[in-house]
């Protein structure tokens, strides 16, 4: 069975490890040993308090579920280290520095990073499209203006332009984008708005091409335990890590 080590054991942590299928949790580090505790005795899993020993521990992939920053951090030693990664916190990536060196350290010790959809659908079709041409990429996410701490008595939107830049003005809320744009292999256009009549996070996702045309529209619930979690984000990543250990596998 293959063993994880989970990198951050917050709210996704704790979906992980209640849901966990064809895999076992044996390591877990977080930088509050509170929360790193809860989450061993819950898998059966051994917590650590400082991240080299986590990292030496006994286990075939890491799964990131912390933080853009934890992301950053730590996913070059995770590779040197001859691991696995799986990064959740996938607005890591927009650094095209920092992406390179994710990718050149990938091939040098022979690892593999993946990342999970995470809040959408659709990542499939995109990496299919991109095999010819694709000619029009935009994701339109429609948020509670409580939700980015602004106030707002219409809709409205706050952002246009591309992911990459994105990121500058609303650094917690790209990595659908981003996920997108690596998918596709070209930069997403986003459009960010506000909508004091939703409580509900709304992606639409537009991408036309050679292939033809896709609308995904998905309307995301949160987390029963974290309203700022995505619940479908963190399934994702146990789908996922099931496939891992599928021997057959379906889709692209």
């Amino acid at each position: 069975m293959m063993k994880i080590g989970l990198l951050g054991c917050g709210n996704i942590g704790h979906i992980i490890a209640v849901h966990a299928s064809g895999f076992a949790i044996s390591a877990v580090y977080d930088k509050v040993p509170e929360r790193a505790e809860e989450i061993a005795a819950l898998a059966g899993a051994q917590s650590y308090e400082d991240f080299a020993s986590f990292l030496n521990a006994d286990v075939d992939i890491i799964v990131e579920a912390a933080s853009v920053n934890a992301a950053r951090t730590f996913t070059l030693d995770v590779l040197r280290a001859g691991k696995d990664m799986v990064i959740m916190s996938v607005g890591a990536l927009t650094d095209k520095d920092f992406r390179h060196q994710v990718r050149s350290a990938a091939i040098e010790h022979k690892r593999k990073v993946y990342i999970p959809s995470g809040a959408i659908f659709g990542l499939d079709n995109l990496k299919i499209g991109r095999i010819s041409r694709i000619s029009r990429l935009l994701l339109r996410t429609t948020k509670s203006p409580a939700s980015l701490g602004i106030t707002a008595d219409a809709r409205k939107m706050i952002f246009s332009g591309k992911a990459n830049e994105c990121i500058k003005a609303f650094p917690k809320n790209v990595n659908v984008s981003v996920a997108m744009s690596l998918a596709a292999g070209q930069d997403t256009d986003v459009e960010l708005w506000v909508d004091p009549a939703v409580d509900r996070n709304v992606h639409e996702l537009f991408f036309e091409g050679d292939f033809g045309e896709t609308y995904i529209k998905v309307t995301n619930f949160t987390s029963p335990d974290n309203p700022a979690t995505s619940y479908l984000a963190a399934l994702s990543i146990l789908c996922l890590l099931e496939k891992l250990s599928d021997p057959i596998i379906v889709g692209t």
